[in-house]
């Protein structure tokens, strides 16, 4: 009966949601772009966050699995340890 206390907590939470009534609210047409504008920003910004974290790792497999000539500054460094 480990799983009661958790249970009780959410039909709790499920009765308050279910008893919510309607605010009747009204948000103008700046606000409201600026919240759709700023939901789009939101959702752009994770998707290049998501992008970057995939990409990078992807673009230097591709570049060592070529054989790529190593770049200028790491050849003068090879150069200034030997």
């Amino acid at each position: 009966m480990t799983f009661r206390k958790p249970a009780i907590g959410l039909s709790i939470v499920f009765a308050a949601l279910l008893a919510a009534f309607p605010a009747q609210a009204y948000i103008g047409p700046g606000a409201g772009l600026s919240a759709i504008g700023t939901a789009v920003a939101v959702v752009g910004a994770f998707l290049l966050l998501i992008v970057g974290f995939v990409w990078y790792p992807v673009k230097r497999f591709l570049r060592n699995r070529k054989g790529a000539e190593p770049k200028v500054e790491e050849q003068q460094l090879d150069q200034q340890q030997s």
